[in-house]
């Protein structure tokens, strides 16, 4: 890992602790908005980079690393979710799918595992109050934005292929900052619970050291 984020990281981590023990905040107390809401205009770039990567074909990186961790975190998986998932087998599907989709996006996979226990605690079929889809708890209006009215957001390969574009899509656009990305993922920019919630997560439950 390279030093700047080792650092930048290290950094949340201990921010994002010293937050949640001062301010007493937990996963059950909070409810975050719906993961997507147009808070903003939506940016054109976005849009294109979308509507390029729902279209590109799939892949997977079948390396030694990619299987270790796929054996390491379906056992996390068995413990956080042991009914969503009860095989093995279905997990490390799950799993690779997720694990192919961070990496096509340049995503750390943990981090997007973290915000998938967030948003739905694994369930495909979740539904928000305010109709958000999926594992990612994507908003159907991103379907009509870049012109495919026929995408499947409880498919989980589209799903993620969705949210883990749009979430790449924000990191880039605050330069690395992962708290306003993850707000910006979220639609509540300008607070910081939500991202104080998926940083604990990632930290607690699916941080590996590299």
């Amino acid at each position: 890992m390279p030093a700047r984020l080792t650092a930048t990281l290290a950094t949340a981590s201990w921010l994002v602790v010293a937050s949640l023990f001062t301010a007493g905040v937990t996963l059950a107390q909070t409810n975050a908005p719906s993961v997507g809401s147009p808070s903003e205009p939506l940016s054109p770039a976005l849009l294109e980079s979308l509507s390029r990567v729902m279209a590109a074909p799939d892949g997977f990186e079948d390396a030694f690393d990619a299987q270790v961790w796929l054996l390491d975190m379906q056992s996390r998986l068995a413990r956080r979710q042991p009914e969503a998932y009860p095989s093995r087998h279905d997990r490390l599907a799950l799993l690779e799918r997720i694990h192919a989709e961070a990496r096509r996006a340049q995503l750390p996979p943990e981090l997007v595992l973290a915000l998938i226990d967030v948003e739905s605690r694994f369930r495909p079929n979740a539904v928000s109050s305010a109709g958000a889809l999926g594992l990612m708890q994507v908003m159907p209006f991103w379907k009509a934005e870049i012109g495919r009215p026929q995408d499947d957001l409880h498919d989980i390969d589209t799903n993620l292929r969705y949210g883990c574009t749009i979430l790449a899509h924000y990191l880039a656009r605050e330069r690395g900052d992962w708290t306003q990305a993850l707000a910006r993922y979220n639609g509540s920019l300008g607070r910081t619970v939500y991202p104080e919630q998926v940083m604990q997560a990632w930290f607690t439950r699916w941080w590996v050291d590299r």
